[in-house]
């Protein structure tokens, strides 16, 4: 009888390395900086400046620690788009199986660890596109078997390549579509022949208004985009610049929240993405403005390391740290969280 094996972060963390060698280093602290200029990859575009600046900006806030108060069992469950969910933490999308990870791993078992893992944590995962059909349609076949647990992203092709998409989509009944229109200049779509590009506002409407699914628009820097998103009947978008691995020298991602979800916050549902590494750093996002977190590297380690089983238990690890971080700093939960646990100087 075969002795069952126990996964750890430290045993996941040591495959990963193994069969990610050349790809991500898993640095001790994962900055960016290593990997600068490593796209196609899963580095920084240029000098790596703003993958830098979206793990130093959320790295420069500080909390508040308070503990005189009753909050000992912090509630993490939180709603998106009508659905339920175990904690404010989604999957990034992760693709690009041949061209970011060099084939070292299937797109399908790519695909599949991430949203089994988040959906056996009691979360979501967002899938990917891109230049292989496969990707995009693995990701579908994937959030179908998870019973609709998941949101697929588009990349931002054109108008009717898009629509085309959503109506794949549909038949799925995921808990929203999304387009990351941060990739409109995305160097491994233009090297494969495949169009994207900006969308304008009155295109964006007409795609909200072509489907009944919640469209996200991922890839929203600045608060007129984001009014832009939400008067082109956007249901929620994703303060992000890609990962910082498109365009060089933007801001980090904690930098800008907190302006873009003062302007529509109330109105649509806002998530982030950037630099988050621990349950604490959601913490800080839920406190700059953010409905739900998304976790893009430590899903790559976790599926590299230990499949679907590797990121069901980094999305407790998560979970474990963000109710600890809520504790000591007194959040009921994610709705609480605000700037009044953010340390600023006077």
């Amino acid at each position: 009888m075969s002795e069952e094996i126990v996964l750890t972060w430290e045993s996941i963390s040591a495959r990963a390395r193994e069969r990610l060698q050349g790809i991500c280093f898993l640095c001790k602290v994962c900055d960016g900086r290593a990997c600068a200029g490593q796209i196609p990859g899963i580095g920084g575009v240029g000098t790596g400046s703003s993958f830098i600046n979206n793990v130093s900006a959320l790295g420069a806030i500080r909390l508040n620690m308070r503990t005189l108060h009753s909050v000992a069992e912090p509630a993490l469950e939180s709603t998106i788009f009508g659905h339920r969910i175990s904690m404010p933490i989604l999957g990034g999308a992760v693709a690009g199986a041949k061209v970011n990870f060099q084939g070292c791993i299937s797109t399908w078992d790519l695909t599949w660890a991430q949203v089994e893992g988040a959906h056996k944590a009691g979360t979501i995962a967002l899938t990917g596109d891109g230049p292989q059909a496969e990707e995009y349609a693995m990701g579908l076949e994937a959030i179908k078997k998870a019973g609709g647990a998941g949101m697929p992203i588009i990349k931002p092709r054109k108008p009717e390549e898009i629509i085309e998409r959503i109506r794949l989509a549909e038949e799925v009944e995921p808990v929203a579509v999304g387009i990351d229109v941060d990739a409109a200049g995305l160097i491994n779509m233009r090297r494969s022949g495949q169009f994207v590009g900006p969308l304008s506002p009155s295109t964006l409407e007409k795609i909200c208004s072509s489907t009944k699914l919640p469209v996200v628009v991922k890839g929203i820097m600045t608060k007129d985009e984001a009014i832009v998103a939400y008067e082109a009947g956007a249901a929620g978008i994703v303060v992000s610049n890609h990962g910082g691995r498109v365009l060089d020298h933007t801001p980090g991602t904690a930098e800008v929240l907190p302006e873009i979800a003062d302007a529509v916050k109330s109105k649509i549902t806002v998530m982030a993405d950037g630099g988050a590494r621990s349950g604490t750093d959601v913490l800080k996002f839920l406190a700059l403005g953010a409905n739900a977190v998304l976790i893009g590297r430590p899903v790559v380690w976790a599926l590299m390391g230990g499949g679907v089983e590797g990121v069901c238990l980094l999305y407790k690890r998560l979970a474990s740290e963000l109710e600890i971080a809520m504790i000591l700093t007194g959040c009921r939960s994610p709705e609480v969280a605000d700037k009044s646990i953010i340390y600023t100087t006077k």
